[in-house]
């Protein structure tokens, strides 16, 4: 390990600038996912299942929203794509704690659809800013910036939602979501290599496509050449190519292991604010995830000071299995201490999967690809959430944490045998020329 390489980045002030903007940005959304669970229980008197329908229904609207603005980001610029996230933030969030149920889960997909693309932005910039073996330490510092915020976000929304309002709470993440959208139009952080001083693109290699060999391979066969028996599937392949010209099988394992993370992470916040809920002591939920968090900041920087990456399939395996225990904890102090084994690797996950992303997508196409990134991660969230409310609500917190637990485990050691089994090359043959 080399911890050096975090003071030597530090010191690009870019990047110091970035992180920051990371960090501000992502705080309001923070607090909204427990705002949003209160609310839908205790305000409303729902729930879990339901409140777990909510935060579905949002991170459903993300995952659809993602992809299309961050396509719009590569072709109009960060300013001008930012517009309608700003808008959307103040007005939604304004309006939507005010709403019955029913209409809440509307407002909630439309909230989702338009919210600030913070997460594939910061990524986006920092891919730009930073190249080779130090991205890896970058995106474990925005990593570890986002778990500090996470430590205070949730515990700030505990505090709206149990000593002020819920629907007051809500308001506030719309217009604090929307302040952070401008103070990103005015920074205007790059997201293309041209945008930097001196710079000058470079033309980007294309990268093996699904289902497609390179051309020196030997015993290749072109399309042109397939059995009318795969006919179908060579023209599933060309659409494919077509519609998404940098998509490689290894980035879509990336994907797959990115949702597996968006699984357990909300499955496990769900059951942590059911377990101290039910106790009555929805008061200590600060406790719990500054455990949790500050173990993953703890887990990213070991990971950033490492000298090799490793496989994103490995990590989420680990942590996986390293949530089920959770599940029988019996008091705020042991729920805080079984956090910890688990939060060690929830940094590492998301650093890993993010360089692995940034590697193998040219930068020309790198917004729509991490928006896609994003969107699998929010796909994740958005399955974990109802997943483990409706075991919650069937059995008890232990059940909501165990389900999370073994679904992740098993996306993990699925992706890392097919990665073994040649599915997920290694980035030296993979990255694309930047």
């Amino acid at each position: 390990m080399n911890f050096a390489v975090y003071r030597d980045l530090l010191r690009i002030r870019s990047v110091r600038t970035l992180l920051i903007i990371g960090m501000i940005a992502r705080f309001p959304h923070s607090a909204a996912g427990v705002l949003l669970t209160l609310h839908v229980v205790q305000t409303l008197d729902r729930g879990y299942a339901e409140a777990g329908a909510v935060a579905a229904v949002v991170t459903i609207g993300i995952a659809v929203g993602a992809p299309w603005r961050g396509r719009r980001i590569d072709a109009a610029g960060l300013r001008r794509a930012l517009i309608p996230s700003v808008v959307a933030e103040a007005v939604i969030w304004s309006v939507a704690p005010h709403l019955s149920y029913q209409w809440l889960l509307v407002a909630a997909l439309v909230g989702g659809l338009f919210t600030l693309p913070a997460f594939s932005v910061i990524r986006q910039a920092l891919g730009v800013l930073v190249d080779g073996d130090r991205r890896r330490t970058a995106f474990t510092l925005d990593a570890i910036s986002t778990e500090v915020v996470f430590m205070a976000g949730p515990a700030v929304g505990v505090v709206l939602a149990t000593q002020v309002s819920s629907v007051l709470g809500l308001t506030l993440v719309g217009i604090a979501a929307a302040s952070a959208g401008i103070f990103l139009m005015v920074i205007n952080p790059p997201t293309r290599s041209e945008q930097l001083p001196g710079a000058s693109p470079v033309p980007a290699a294309a990268p093996a496509l699904i289902g497609e060999a390179p051309a020196d391979l030997v015993g290749y066969t072109s399309p042109a050449t397939t059995t009318a028996a795969r006919r179908p599937a060579a023209m599933l392949r060309r659409g494919v190519r077509r519609a998404f010209p940098w998509l490689t099988a290894p980035l879509v394992l990336v994907m797959v292991i990115a949702a597996g993370a968006g699984l357990v992470l909300s499955g496990s916040e769900v059951g942590i604010v059911a377990a101290l809920e039910l106790a009555g002591k929805e008061g200590q939920l600060g406790l719990v995830f500054v455990a949790w968090c500050a173990a993953s900041v703890v887990g990213g920087l070991l990971y950033g000071a490492l000298h090799r990456p490793v496989p994103p399939s490995l990590l989420l395996l680990g942590m996986g299995l390293l949530t089920l225990p959770m599940g029988f904890a019996d008091s705020t102090l042991s729920l805080a201490l079984l956090s910890i084994p688990a939060g060690l690797l929830c940094a590492p996950v998301l650093s890993a999967a993010s360089e692995k992303v940034a590697d193998l997508v040219a930068e020309d196409r790198r917004g729509e690809a991490m928006g896609w990134y994003g969107s699998a991660l929010t796909s994740g969230v958005a399955l974990g959430a109802p997943v483990a409310g409706l075991l919650i609500d069937a059995t008890g917190p232990w059940g909501g944490f165990t389900a999370v637990s073994l679904v992740s485990a098993a996306i993990g050691a699925v992706g890392f045998l097919a990665r073994d089994r040649g599915v997920h090359t290694s980035t030296a043959t993979e990255q694309p020329a930047q």
